[in-house]
């Protein structure tokens, strides 16, 4: 065993003590009974743990370290660097209330069945006592709050003192004997969460400007990304790409309606394809019938071998709406329990307009609805998190070292791999255009909105016109814009280079195996997956 295993140990024991969220969603349950710390001395003390790791890493030689090990000390050396960077020069514990949300981390006690209930709740009760403090915390440490990450972090506040009332009776209903524990608990973090989510409410100042700025951007897009890439170049080559993706946008919707090769014929084939839409009620239900299609489809392609474990489509819980339309929610890779990967999917918000409503189900019609249920789930994240979690190495680096290009980049490649093969025949083929240049388009949102004062009414031009997206979606997509930084750039940059990965397969090797091959190392950033796979 090379020096590197232990020191690596070392720092993944102390990272998952420190952080109960990462460990929650690494599959760990050691911190299950408590909530994150953003006190000044609890913030102080993770950058000391973090400065004391990086030093403990560069102590060791890497070059003399198997290709394996290497990789994982690039990896973990990058994943200490970046919290660093976030606790000390981000400081968005400071300013972003989503952060204090504990609604995910009570949420998955009570809907992952991972342990009997008994134990479930005792971890809950630990958390539900934790609350309180949380939320004073939250108080005495954000100052100055974005507008738009207030009014989001309201709502889900909200939804998470609505998911204690809710749901915790038919938990405990399971386990009676704790009701006497747990219900005053409940009570009083309900409560709590409840008045912060007024408190939230009754802020009026605009506060501080979402926006990044250029420096901080750059310096978070360097540890998201982990790319040999510029920030100028990443913007160059999304700019090439909407031009490539255009010509053939415009000849797919030629091709599917007969008429010219312009944007015109473009907007005409995609109003055609929206007129067969679901809406609030049934959205769910199409994605649950998609995912049989796609599980069919793959198999019989035998585009990547689709494993045993199980996909539940439902909702998306209130705590966690706001942000995106959908996610993937998987087990975590050092998670030992049989438990389901979650596919949830957004509902309209309450307050949006019919004509809105409308738009946004013109945008996620029946068509896009399965082209990003092959993203989500089969053969995207869902497919690709679960030979994830069958990766082990001889460190659990690559359990906590989740690269978002990778991720991302993977389930656009699905995409584009389904529709290459038929899947959807033109409708979703010209969806998928569509959606690549969504995902090209974030990438150029993400800089000129952080970096360059890229306004809203620019914004939504570029996205309505060069993109082709509808009102209700555009106007969801600037609220994100706004709302993270960096993260939507990981979809147009980690498809580049997973796809160039997938187009390196050796002579002889089919699709599908070469897939297995690109899925059988964690999730690592492409850049890494190129030296395992020797490409």
């Amino acid at each position: 065993m090379s020096d590197f295993v232990p020191v690596a140990e070392r720092i993944v024991d102390a990272i998952l003590a420190s952080e109960p969220v990462t460990a929650f969603y690494a599959g760990d349950h050691g911190q299950d009974d408590r909530l994150p710390d953003f006190s000044a001395d609890a913030v102080a003390g993770r950058a000391a743990m973090l400065l004391d790791a990086g030093n403990a890493l560069a102590q060791l030689d890497a070059d003399a370290l198997n290709p394996e090990d290497r990789v994982d000390h690039a990896i973990l050396t990058t994943m200490v660097e970046r919290r660093l960077l976030e606790l000390t020069e981000i400081r968005e514990h400071e300013w972003n209330p989503l952060l204090h949300n504990p609604g995910p981390l009570l949420h998955g006690l009570m809907a992952r069945s991972f342990a009997p209930v008994a134990t479930r709740l005792e971890a809950l009760a630990g958390r539900l006592a934790a609350v309180p403090d949380a939320v004073a915390t939250a108080r005495a440490v954000l100052r100055d709050c974005p507008r738009v990450h207030v009014e989001t972090a309201a709502g889900q506040f909200a939804g998470a003192a609505a998911l204690i009332r809710d749901e915790l009776p038919a938990l405990l209903s399971r386990e009676p004997s704790l009701a006497g524990r747990l219900d005053p608990l409940a009570t009083r973090a309900a409560g709590a969460l409840d008045d912060f989510a007024r408190h939230l409410h009754g802020l009026d100042q605009e506060g501080r400007s979402p926006r990044l700025g250029r420096r901080r951007w750059e310096a978070r897009l360097w540890h998201t990304l982990d790319t040999e890439l510029s920030a100028a170049e990443v913007l160059r080559r999304a700019e090439e790409n909407l031009d490539r993706i255009g010509e053939r946008i415009r000849e797919t919707a030629a091709e599917l309606t007969g008429g010219p090769a312009t944007d015109e014929t473009v907007r005409r084939a995609l109003a055609r394809l929206a007129e067969e839409r679901p809406d609030n009620d049934t959205i769910v239900d199409l994605a649950r019938r998609t995912l049989d299609e796609t599980t069919e489809f793959v198999r019989a392609h035998r585009l990547v071998t689709v494993p045993d474990d199980e996909c539940v489509i439902e909702t998306m819980p209130e705590f966690a709406r706001g942000i995106s339309v959908a996610y993937c929610d998987p087990p975590g890779p050092l998670e030992t329990a049989d438990v389901p990967t979650f596919y949830c999917i957004a509902p309209a918000p309450a307050d949006w307009t019919p004509e809105r409503v409308e738009s946004l189900y013109r945008e996620y019609n029946d068509h896009m609805v399965r082209n990003l249920t092959v993203h989500e789930a089969m053969p995207g994240h869902f497919v690709q998190l679960a030979h994830a979690r069958r990766f082990r190495g001889s460190t659990r680096v690559r359990s906590l070292g989740w690269s978002d290009p990778f991720v991302e980049g993977w389930a656009v490649h699905a995409e584009e791999s389904m529709a290459d093969h038929g899947f959807g025949g033109l409708p979703l083929r010209l969806q998928q255009l569509k959606m690549q240049l969504r995902m090209t388009m974030n990438a150029v949102l993400d800089q000129l909105a952080h970096c360059d004062d890229l306004g809203e009414a620019d914004a939504m031009a570029l996205m309505t016109g060069r993109a082709f997206q509808e009102e209700g979606e555009a106007a969801g997509k600037w609220r994100r814009v706004l709302l993270t930084s960096t993260q939507l750039s990981t979809y147009f940059v980690g498809y580049t280079e997973v796809s160039a990965i997938a187009a390196a397969r050796p002579a002889g090797v089919s699709v599908g195996d070469w897939h297995d091959a690109m899925l059988a190392h964690g999730s690592p950033p492409p850049r890494h997956l190129r030296t395992l796979l020797g490409v």
